[in-house]
């Protein structure tokens, strides 16, 4: 039986529907056109395809003619949502906050359609709250619901602290669905409860139900969820021929997940290569997968450059002729500061992490302790993964 257009809206990269499918399928169904909303919190500069997953389903709801909101969270991020972490978020500044957006957005645009949804930003409304306001909101909620979650749980359990100000921001995002009119929230499965606080204050006060919409976690290569602080991210700013080597080392097992949260193929095709990996060698749809993907986040030309690059330097073991040279002072050096040195690491912990998962080799013996002192010599090979080389040279 062939899905109708709301069908897959509403299966394709999707992890639940609060309070059902069933429910928002009749609202859509019925050709009425709903007010949809994703907000962020520009926190960092960086957008990975993990979160990319959320900003393709509100890009889907935009071309078919609903009301989407992009909502930057410019005031929530004061405080910074905690839901997936075992700390308190660092405090941001209205500056930085701003300065943040500006590179978020331009990375967003390879995903998202910004002619197409409105963007706000919630201090316009939580700013100018009065604290009797704020209180008259917070009667809607438990403490005893926020600090029962997971994460904040292990936290008091470990004897850390937990910000009074943190139980605020639930109600700050509840209050942000009920100023946008929200029919349905989009956002990850970790923003579960925060979203549900916006159907919380929308029921207590306009008396009627409004939906979530929950989209999956997309791993990264190592199988974990996407994280800077695991290197574990593929993001939508990398270089192609980074991006596409990145793609060809996930695991077999994620490649149709892949199509299908971080590329816009139609689900009939990504059928097809469901039924090819059954019978061909599944490097063969990987580099489809991969060129798909720096096709749309770059462009096709950039994805046979990059799948050039890659059957040479990688699949052929070959090394590139263009290794860019590093001279050095001294005729050895720690192998840390020569990854800062050649750009290879960008800090010191990455250097650090890089030599601890074996991705550091020099002349192909590979590095294992992040303290090694490298003689360094008239000319030596620096490789990190399996696609990022320098030669360095002492003078």
């Amino acid at each position: 039986m062939e899905m109708n257009v709301n069908d897959e809206l509403l299966t394709r990269g999707v992890a639940n529907i609060i309070p059902g499918k069933k429910e928002l399928k009749g609202k859509l169904d019925n050709g009425k056109k709903i007010n949809v909303y994703l907000g962020i919190d520009p926190t960092s500069t960086k957008i990975h395809l993990g979160h990319a997953v959320a900003l393709r389903k509100l890009n889907e709801f935009a071309k078919k003619g609903h009301n989407v909101t992009f909502l930057i969270g410019d005031f929530t991020a004061l405080i910074g949502d905690t839901s997936d972490k075992e700390t308190e978020r660092p405090a941001l500044t209205f500056d930085e906050i701003t300065e943040n957006f500006k590179t978020y957005k331009k990375q967003a645009e390879k995903i998202l359609d910004f002619s197409l949804v409105k963007i706000k930003y919630n201090s316009q409304w939580l700013k100018p709250l009065t604290f009797e306001e704020i209180l008259k909101l917070t009667q809607h909620f438990s403490a005893g619901d926020f600090i029962g979650r997971e994460l904040i749980k292990k936290r008091l359990a470990e004897g850390k602290r937990v910000g009074l100000h943190e139980l605020l921001y639930p109600v700050m995002q509840g209050y942000d669905s009920f100023m946008l009119d929200t029919d349905l929230q989009i956002g990850g499965t970790d923003q579960t409860f925060n979203m549900q606080s916006g159907r919380t204050i929308i029921k207590v006060r306009q008396g009627r139900e409004s939906f979530i919409l929950t989209t999956p976690i997309l791993e990264g290569p190592d199988g974990r969820k996407m994280s800077k602080s695991w290197g574990n991210a593929i993001w939508l700013e990398d270089p192609p021929e980074e991006m596409y080597a990145k793609v060809m080392s996930i695991n077999d097992d994620q490649i149709i997940t892949y199509f299908d949260l971080a590329t816009n193929l139609g689900i009939r095709k990504i059928k097809d290569f469901e039924q090819r990996l059954k019978k061909e060698n599944p490097i063969n749809i990987k580099k489809e997968l991969a060129r798909q993907i720096v096709s749309e986040l770059h462009s096709p030309n950039d994805a046979t450059k990059a799948q050039k690059k890659f059957e040479t330097t990688v699949q052929k073991k070959e090394i590139p002729d263009n290794i860019k040279l590093f001279f050095f002072d001294l005729p050895e050096l720690g192998i840390v500061e020569i990854l800062i040195h050649t750009k290879l690491a960008s800090s010191n912990s990455e250097a650090k992490r890089l030599i601890e998962q074996g991705g550091v080799a020099i002349d192909d013996v590979i590095i294992k302790h992040q303290d090694q002192i490298i003689e360094i010599g008239k000319q030596r090979l620096l490789r990190v993964g399996k696609r990022n080389f320098a030669r360095i040279v002492v003078k």
